[in-house]
């Protein structure tokens, strides 16, 4: 039987140990607060999946069992992402999956954690799941299938009040009460929605136009003396293919919408996300549109991610679109972005120099 510690007894923690026993998996979940442990018994879990599953071992990290591991998941606060996942590294397991954003944008580790993994062979992930959902690969599957030409523009928007997320955390009064609240702590529209950012690059590798290079961003900054984060985040990105496009990111749209699209020389295709369907509409130049429909729930989700890291770990795949690579070359751009504001300047982005600060520059 396959063994997976959780650290961190929150929402995604909950998420991720459902999925981990739907696959018959042994799951240990951790968390230094005894509060959200109980809440995990008590509240989250049995409000969600029905009743709890006294097959979980639930413990202070201190107190978890000393045995070989299959998977670690951080899903802690992106500020802790880094600490705790060195400290995981250290047991050895086969793979650790990081939930999403790796880090804050001072980027602190995430250079380092990369290069150790690497010389004790364990496979990083990061949580980026809508990438291994049906919407993504089929959004690119369609358009290349269905002939649309040279792909001339794309755009990625969520855009979503936070308030869904506070639903589902009713123990905290608003974001200052957390990490959400305060961009340095990956928080904000950037960090929180950055799904929309790893689906941009995930589309451009899937057309062809490499990694984003140049990064111009304008966010807007909510300042008091409770929080600093970005509210809205509005990114013009460019390609090593000199490729162009848009991602926007907020916390404050109602109701929400979260899609895609691809501008084509032939028509333009479109994917609208949700947590129960998936749509992919194709509107070609001169035929009628064509719409495609997948329905699913949210534990889909997050049991479609881990069979594919499961498939990852216990076969030869080597390439996996939730690679730590792409989930650091994500950070990148979330850390070109902040600096990019800051200043009002384009930002550039040197791979060749690693996932370091070095690797951000105004110099092209």
């Amino acid at each position: 039987m396959k063994v997976v510690k959780i650290f961190g007894a929150g929402s995604i923690g909950n998420h991720l140990a459902h999925a981990s026993r739907s696959l018959g998996y042994e799951v240990v979940m951790c968390d230094v607060d005894q509060a959200a442990l109980d809440r995990t018994k008590n509240e989250i879990y049995p409000k969600r999946y029905g009743v709890w599953d006294h097959d979980i071992l639930l413990c202070k990290p201190e107190n978890a069992p000393k045995q070989e591991y299959d998977l670690m998941i951080v899903g802690t606060p992106p500020d802790t992402h880094m600490e705790i996942a060195l400290s995981a590294l250290a047991e050895k397991p086969k793979a650790i999956l990081i939930e999403k954003p790796l880090c804050g944008p001072d980027i602190k580790s995430l250079g380092r954690l990369y290069e150790l993994a690497t010389e004790q062979s364990t496979k990083l992930f990061v949580g980026y799941d809508h990438v291994v959902g049906w919407g993504a690969a089929e959004f690119c599957k369609q358009y290349l299938a269905n002939e649309f030409g040279r792909s001339l523009t794309l755009d990625v928007e969520f855009r979503e009040h936070w308030g869904g997320i506070f639903s589902a955390h009713p123990w905290l009064s608003g974001p200052w009460e957390t990490y959400l609240g305060f961009s340095h702590k990956g928080g904000g529209a950037l960090g929180e929605h950055s799904h929309a950012l790893n689906l941009w690059q995930f589309f451009a590798r899937k057309l062809s136009h490499g990694r984003i290079i140049e990064v111009q961003a304008k966010l807007d900054m909510v300042i008091d003396d409770k929080v600093e984060y970005d509210s809205m985040s509005f990114l013009n990105l460019t390609t090593e293919t000199g490729f162009t496009g848009r991602c926007v990111q907020d916390v404050v749209t109602m109701p929400s919408r979260k899609c895609a699209s691809i501008q084509g020389e032939q028509g333009t295709i479109a994917l609208k996300l949700s947590p129960q369907k998936d749509l992919i509409t194709l509107s070609k130049n001169g035929a009628p549109d064509e719409t495609l429909s997948f329905e699913k729930t949210r534990p889909d989700d997050f049991i479609r991610e881990l069979l594919h890291i499961n498939e990852c770990i216990f076969s030869d795949r080597i390439d996996s679109p939730i690679s730590y690579e792409y989930g650091a070359e994500t950070m990148l751009v979330i850390a070109a972005a902040h600096m990019s504001n800051k200043f009002g300047r384009t930002v550039y982005i040197d791979y060749s120099k690693g996932y370091h600060k070095e690797a951000l520059s105004f110099d092209k």
